[in-house]
């Protein structure tokens, strides 16, 4: 089963000032988020696999888009995250499918590499609802300047019969790190979590 998109927006943020102190260079962000048909919405369904492919699908095509959104090559991108909203006709099930068991080798792939757990919300919601994005470093978990999150929205979505789903990475941790911990220069990327 292949996903049936209704819509797919892509969002960039980009941080040039905080606190009155410049970023440079200026942190971003970008979020690809896909709004899909959940053809399972208002029944019971045992067997999630159809969503388990079509997670796969997404994870390709929504962290594509969000490489390409900031202009890097993936293997440059720095973090990640997804989400899903189920409209009020699903359950958290339906998002736990596409989000967990096929998603992330896809995201990997696109971006070269990601031995860290990517980090995921879920929820159920309505239309204009926002999905926030927690973020963490790809290769390191223990990278404190990368623990941050993106929120997104969408107006019209998710509709009741609906999901949206969403990948974001970035170029670059949280605007002017300062609490310690695992630096980006000292990232072996070899067990996920240094």
């Amino acid at each position: 089963m292949s996903a049936i998109i209704r819509k797919i927006v892509t969002v960039v943020e980009e941080t040039f000032l905080e606190m009155g102190q410049t970023v440079s260079p200026p942190t971003r962000r970008a979020a690809a988020i896909a709004v899909i048909e959940n053809p399972f919405a208002g029944r019971y369904v045992e067997d999630l696999s159809p969503l388990i492919t079509i997670g796969e699908e997404l994870g390709e095509l929504l962290s594509k888009k969000a490489v390409a959104a900031l202009g890097i090559d993936g293997a440059r991108a720095q973090s990640y995250g997804k989400a899903a909203a189920v409209g009020e006709n699903g359950e958290l099930e339906h998002a736990a499918a596409i989000l967990h068991p096929k998603m992330g080798a896809p995201v990997r792939k696109v971006l070269g590499k990601g031995a860290a757990l990517i980090p995921s919300s879920k929820k159920r919601s309505g239309p204009g609802t926002t999905l926030d994005i927690p973020l963490g470093h790809k290769d390191a978990a223990f990278v404190r300047s990368h623990f941050d999150g993106m929120e997104v929205m969408i107006n019209d979505a998710p509709r009741a019969n609906e999901i949206m789903v969403a990948v974001a990475v970035t170029d670059s941790g949280r605007p002017l790190p300062r609490v310690g911990g695992l630096t980006v220069a000292e990232v072996k990327g070899e067990d996920g979590l240094r």
